[in-house]
C-alpha cells in the first residue's frame, strides 16, 4: 500500500497575505505540516500549489510538488477539486490530506489515522477534538439549540466531536468514487483541543506562535 500526503497551499489569501508561508517562529508556516508528514509513516509528502514562491519553499524542505491549475486555485475553489486533480495524476493507495494552517499537527496523529484505516478497513479517517456543551448564540442574539428559560448544565448535554481540519485520510478508490475527502465507513482521531487551532486570522497566528 502506497501512502502519500497532500498539502494544499495556494498563493492567494485575503485575511493574512501569503498566509501559507508567513513566518511562524522563524519558519514558514508550511514547514510545520511538511515536517509532520515527513516524520510519519507517509511514503511521499506532496504540496499542491499555484505559487512559484511556495513551490520553491516546499522543494527546499524536500517535499514533492504538483502544480495546481489556476482554474482550481481561486478563492471559491473547493479543496476536493485539487484532491481529485492530484489523484488523477499521482499513483497512491491511501491519501493523507493535510491543511497547512494546522502547524500543531504531529506525526503521531497522522500515524494513528493511518493505522485505523489499515487495520480496521475504514474508508476514511479525520481529525477532531472533543467539546463540552457551551451556550451558543446567533448573530442576532438568539440561543442556538437551547432556551434561556431552561438552560442545561454542561454535564447534562452530550459532548460533541468537532472537526479541527488538521487532516483527512481516505483511500484513492473512495476519493475517486465519491469525489469527497471522506466517505463510506468513517472513524476519527481525537486530538487535544490545544493542538487543534488553525491559523486563519492574525489573532490565531499570535496564539499559535506562543504554543509552538
Amino acid at each position: 500500500m502506497k501512502i502519500v500526503s497532500i498539502i494544499l497551499a495556494r498563493g492567494g489569501s485575503k485575511e493574512i497575505p501569503s498566509k501559507n508561508i508567513i513566518d511562524v517562529n522563524g519558519k514558514p508556516l508550511l514547514y510545520y505540516t511538511i515536517s509532520a508528514s515527513q516524520k510519519s509513516d507517509v511514503d511521499e509528502t506532496w504540496v499542491s500549489t499555484d505559487s512559484s514562491k511556495i513551490k520553491k519553499i516546499a522543494e527546499n524542505f524536500n517535499a514533492n510538488v504538483i502544480d495546481r491549475p489556476t482554474n482550481i486555485s481561486g478563492d471559491y475553489s473547493q479543496s476536493e477539486e485539487a484532491l481529485l486533480h492530484f489523484a488523477k495524476n499521482i499513483n497512491f493507495d491511501i491519501l493523507v490530506f493535510i491543511q497547512p494552517t494546522s502547524p500543531l499537527l504531529k506525526a503521531a496523529d497522522i500515524n494513528q489515522g493511518i493505522k485505523l484505516l489499515e487495520d480496521d478497513n475504514y474508508s476514511s479517517v479525520f481529525s477532531v477534538y472533543k467539546q463540552h456543551w457551551i451556550p451558543k448564540w446567533s448573530l442576532d442574539i438568539k440561543p442556538i439549540n437551547w432556551s434561556t428559560n431552561n438552560r442545561p448544565m454542561r454535564q447534562e448535554v452530550d459532548e460533541e466531536y468537532i472537526e479541527n481540519g488538521a487532516f483527512y485520510i481516505t483511500r484513492k478508490t473512495s476519493l475517486l468514487n465519491s469525489k469527497l475527502r471522506y466517505s463510506g465507513k468513517k472513524n476519527i482521531v481525537v486530538m487535544p483541543y490545544y493542538r487543534s487551532f488553525q491559523i486563519d486570522t492574525l489573532d490565531d497566528l499570535n496564539l499559535i506562535k506562543g504554543l509552538l
